[in-house]
């Protein structure tokens, strides 16, 4: 990974002034601060379902697998500022509509709300007022692009699971008309009529026919198609990039040459945003989510987190390069929406590493392999599939017993049991890994972040305004309104009309 000396450099000398200010009370001369008139861009990334412990097993696992020392960091770790609290108003464990409402918009809402208040009325999103603005908006993800986190940016439903209306809505069919100029990720089954074949919606409409018959949207379905956008140099605004039905698979199963990494579709979404607005007075926002922790999350699976965790640093490494490269001011803010699986690392030595490092698949891929497998009823062909196809080739384990061969044959015959979690568990419990749930959990989350401009950096190094320390996820709006100005009650009074459900 790149190693940006000056940008750690600066967020240390920068964050140490902080809090002596902040200390000893100490009065200095403001710079002139014009910051919500001039350009900038707005980078907000998030891993879905990260918490500490996901970043801490990520760098352990990379310094195993790539011999590194023992101080050895993520890019991430170098921008460390703060905490949010992510409990919802109906929960102290949000899920990921609610944290993502209160992200975009500044309210606390219920469990599986989108965009709307408690009462189940919209609210104006960050997405929403920058477009108003002038803004370009992107988004790119790794899942559906009509789950939670994606669609708070942009559309508004009574519940999460309306995602064939959150489709609409993404297209243009929105009081405001069409918010996003760029999405890339998965879902193409929201977009597709259930009579066609990976197709989810109830009706009959194919909403990417309808783009490209009307002109509205120009589209790309595969990785041929992806990599004719020349990494954003032959991109036509707006894009709709559908890569998949519904989620991407995990990075550990993902094959290159069928799907476009997370980076990838960054570099894409960056270059193809900074030449769209290379010659307006306003920049973009640009909203990328590694999806899939929360996922791995939900199954225990170690190896499987540990990989997306790494592959969204590896994002981050690449926005940070942007942003040394960009003319335009920016700033980049880094977090989860809230943590899943409640894991604990007790790994003492890199041994206790090497089966996160064996495994060739997910437990999710297994799970799917046995699904796939025809042969259960014959006990002894059946118990050969589980030893060499899922444990020695899947797991990597040759150390295993007949007691945990036992485990996975009845699993797998048993519908009651979690057979993803029964596969997670033959890794964690050599890895010295432990969860404590399958569900999310109410822990806080980090929050990193850097700026090329000393204003926007100062700005979110604020206890009050800006995002230095706790704070509840509702104050990264605030934060967004300070420097740029944006009327969120504007945008709620234009919106009333949209449909919900």
């Amino acid at each position: 990974m790149a190693n940006f000396v000056f940008p750690k450099i600066c967020n240390l000398s920068i964050l140490a002034l902080a809090v002596y200010l902040y200390l000893f009370d100490v009065t200095v001369a403001a710079p002139v601060d014009n910051s919500k008139e001039t350009k900038k861009n707005i980078i907000f990334l998030i891993s879905d379902g990260m918490g500490a412990a996901s970043v801490q097993l990520a760098r352990s696992f990379r310094q195993v697998r790539d011999d590194l020392p023992y101080n050895d960091l993520l890019e991430l770790d170098n921008y460390l500022i703060g905490t949010f609290r992510t409990k919802s108003n109906s929960s102290y464990v949000t899920d990921s509509a609610a944290a993502g409402t209160a992200l975009a918009t500044g309210f606390k809402s219920y469990n599986k709300a989108i965009n709307v208040d408690p009462e189940g009325k919209p609210v104006g999103s960050i997405g929403e007022a920058l477009k108003l603005q002038g803004y370009a908006i992107g988004i790119v993800v790794t899942t559906k692009v009509t789950d939670a986190t994606p669609s708070v940016w942009a559309a508004h439903a009574i519940d999460r699971s309306s995602e064939p209306l959150i489709a609409e809505q993404l297209l243009g069919d929105h009081p405001l008309g069409r918010i996003p100029d760029l999405i890339l990720g998965g879902g193409r089954a929201q977009f597709v009529p259930a009579t066609e074949e990976g197709g989810a919606r109830k009706d009959s409409r194919n909403l990417i026919e309808e783009v490209q018959t009307n002109g509205t949207w120009s589209y790309v379905g595969d990785r041929e198609s992806f990599d004719q956008l020349q990494g954003g140099d032959n991109v036509t605004l707006p894009l709709l990039g559908l890569f998949a039905d519904k989620d991407f698979p995990y990075r550990i199963d993902r094959e290159d040459s069928e799907y476009p990494s997370l980076v990838e579709e960054t570099q894409v979404a960056l270059k193809a945003l900074s030449k769209a607005t290379e010659d307006s007075e306003k920049g973009f926002f640009l909203l990328v989510e590694a999806s899939r922790p929360d996922h791995a999350g939900h199954g225990n699976d170690a190896p499987s987190i540990a990989r997306e965790v790494l592959e969204f640093d590896d994002v981050v490494t690449e926005v940070l390069k942007f942003v040394e490269e960009s003319e335009t001011e920016t700033i980049v803010i880094a977090t989860a929406d809230h943590e899943t699986g409640g894991l604990a690392v007790f790994g003492r030595s890199p041994k206790d590493y090497q089966a996160i490092l064996n495994a060739t698949h997910s437990s999710e891929f297994l799970v799917n392999a046995i699904d796939e497998f025809e042969q259960k009823d014959n006990d002894d062909e059946f118990r050969k599939f589980i030893q060499q196809t899922v444990i020695e080739q899947g797991l990597g384990l040759t150390n295993y017993t007949q007691e945990e061969v036992d485990i996975l044959v009845n699993g797998a015959r048993n519908e009651d049991q979690n057979l993803q979690v029964a596969i997670g568990n033959l890794t964690n419990s050599r890895s010295e890994v432990s969860w404590g749930s399958t569900d999310h959990t109410a822990v806080d989350v980090d929050i990193y972040s850097y700026s090329n401009s000393p204003i926007l950096f100062q700005k979110i190094l604020n206890t009050k305004d800006g995002l230095l320390g706790t704070h509840e996820n509702t104050d990264f709006s605030v934060f967004i309104k300070s420097i740029t100005g944006i009327d969120l009650e504007e945008v709620t009074d234009k919106i009333q009309n949209v449909t919900l459900a």
